[in-house]
């Protein structure tokens, strides 16, 4: 079962990207109801949480043991990346274009083979330096900067600020795998996501938008399929791969994020595609394939 894992690791990293990148999907049909981009944000990490928690409750019990000692790092893995992350991407995309928030979002896997080099002594190979340096590009192409002159100093810090947040699951996560399933660690990051989501999305403005939508039993049911499309299934299979691939590596995977959801506007909303934007996607697809070449699982 651990060879098959470290074969399909690449697979399941590439599939929570993809995940990921359905994202802009389903914010845009909740946005319909009147939520803030905090709130989608609180529901996605809460129900997810929630969901984890009782399917791991029912499978298999055993996994949600804990040393208290240990608490700390999920704590950090909840509050510092998956809360950070969210709460300073919406913000850095309310105060820009959504192109400079993401392209911003994606100094993250420069942020990580940083710190990669310092914390776990990876190397930086040539193979691995060219795959960083095509997906930034590729992501840069993708998102369309260059083309947005409205970028203030917050909305520089509060993407840099959700870049580092995003990175920094890959970096706990690769030390507290150590120790734990990769489910059990999703599932108390998520839980620790979601009980501070709960203290700033008003939880009653929650419910009173659900009750007023004409058939709110639609409006769950959308909420349950963001938790488990865009944060349920993608964190656990990241995590699953986080297991078996160098952060550094797993990061630059995960760059197939902006390229799907540049590929879901344009099918699904008739966003328009540019030449740029085909470039990109093709430089983010030979990053990956470039990493590939060569085994880079841990």
């Amino acid at each position: 079962m651990a060879n098959f894992t470290k074969q399909t690791a690449p697979i399941l990293i590439l599939s929570a990207g993809t995940l990921w990148g359905t994202m802009g999907i389903f914010v845009r049909k909740l946005s319909a109801f009147q939520f803030t981009s905090i709130q989608i944000a609180a529901l996605r990490i809460v129900v997810g949480s929630v969901i984890l928690l009782a399917v791991t409750a029912a499978l298999n019990r055993d996994k949600l043991k804990i040393r208290l000692r240990d608490a700390g790092w999920f704590l950090a893995m909840g509050l510092c990346s998956i809360l950070l992350f969210t709460i300073c991407y919406f913000q850095a995309i309310s105060l820009a274009s959504l192109s400079v928030a993401a392209i911003l979002l994606y100094t993250a896997p420069i942020m990580v083979m940083l710190m990669s080099l310092v914390l776990f002594h990876e190397k930086m190979t040539k193979r691995k330096f060219l795959a960083l340096l095509m997906a930034f590009l590729g992501c840069v192409l993708v998102s369309g900067i260059g083309r947005d002159s409205r970028i203030s100093a917050a909305a520089i810090g509060f993407g840099l600020a959700s870049a580092f947040g995003y990175g920094l699951y890959s970096i706990l996560g690769t030390f507290v795998l150590r120790r734990y399933h990769p489910i059990t660690v999703t599932t108390y990051s998520f839980l620790c996501a979601g009980i501070g989501a709960l203290l700033i999305s008003h939880p009653t403005d929650i419910l009173r938008k659900i009750q007023a939508a004409q058939n709110p039993a639609n409006v769950v049911l959308l909420i349950f399929l963001t938790a488990i499309v865009t944060a349920v299934l993608p964190y656990l299979a990241y995590t699953i791969g986080l297991s078996f691939v160098k952060a550094s590596s797993s990061s630059i995977m995960a760059s197939i994020e902006p390229v799907v959801a540049t590929i879901a506007g344009f099918v699904i909303f008739q966003e328009k595609l540019t030449v740029f934007s085909l470039i990109g996607i093709a430089l983010v697809i030979a990053a990956i394939l470039t990493l590939n070449l060569q085994s880079d699982v841990c």
